[in-house]
Order: structure tokens, then sequence, then C-alpha cells
């Protein structure tokens, strides 16, 4: 896969339903991606609970940090990567398992050639806002 551009990574990732290990192990899935755009889906359970009985927040920061990095993985030329310099994200609600499934949204708000800035959106199923964040990403040209 390495001669494909990473939107091309990407699109066939989604076609051959090839999954991160880490998207198994939470049980989330990229569903869609566009240039500078990515969107995964995911459905909180008890796995996923910090010891107050609410989903960890840890769970919602790796969606987020997921959608912007693959947002940026997007608009990466072959041979190119990236690596996630600083993540911020705001908790809006609590979530539980009676949430529901959730989708995270990623977007390119800038790319540099050595830098990229992205932000993402954490929902359930009737749009409302959970969590939100905003990355700074390192573009690595070899």
């Amino acid at each position: 896969m390495s001669a494909l551009s990473g939107l091309e990574q990407l699109r066939a990732m989604i076609a051959s339903n090839a999954q991160p290990p880490i998207g198994r192990t939470l049980d989330f899935s990229l569903v869609e991606v566009d240039e500078g755009r990515a969107v995964f889906e995911g459905n909180p359970d008890a796995r996923t609970y910090n010891p107050l009985g609410t989903v960890h927040g840890g769970y919602a920061a790796t969606l987020l940090d997921s959608a912007c990095g693959i947002a940026t993985h997007s608009k990466l030329a072959s041979g190119q990567a990236y690596t996630t310099l600083e993540l911020k994200v705001s908790y809006h609600r609590a979530m539980t398992a009676d949430t529901g499934p959730i989708r995270a949204e990623g977007a390119i708000t800038a790319f540099g050639r050595r830098v990229a800035f992205a932000e993402a959106k954490l929902t359930d199923a009737n749009g409302r806002l959970l969590a939100s964040a905003t990355s700074t990403l390192l573009v690595i040209t070899p």
C-alpha cells in the first residue's frame, strides 16, 4: 500500500473492512473518508467504563484523536506519515452504554508542509455533542 496516497490507503481499508487493532479493541470503526475528513462510529459499553460507572474520557479522546489523525492521513502523499503533537479535548456530556451509537467526525482546518491542524466532534445518534477536540499534527516527509 505504500505507493498509494493516504486517501487511497484509507479507501482501500474501508473497502476491505480492515480496521486497526485499537478499533477492534474499543469497538469503533472508520466508516467514511474524504480528502481532509474522516468519520468513525462506535458503541461504548461497560468495558469502556471508569470507576464511576460512566465511559472513560480516554475512550472519547481516542475516537477524537483517530478522527483528527485519519483526516490528516487522507491528505498525505505516498510515503508521508504523521503523528499527533497535541490533542485538546473538551467533554460536554457523560456517556454510558445507554448513550448508544456515537459518531466522531474529524476535519482538517489547515494543512502545511510540516504541520496540520484538525478538529473533531463526537456526537450521539440524536446529534447531541458529547465531546470535541482540536489537534496539532506533525507531517513527516522522509
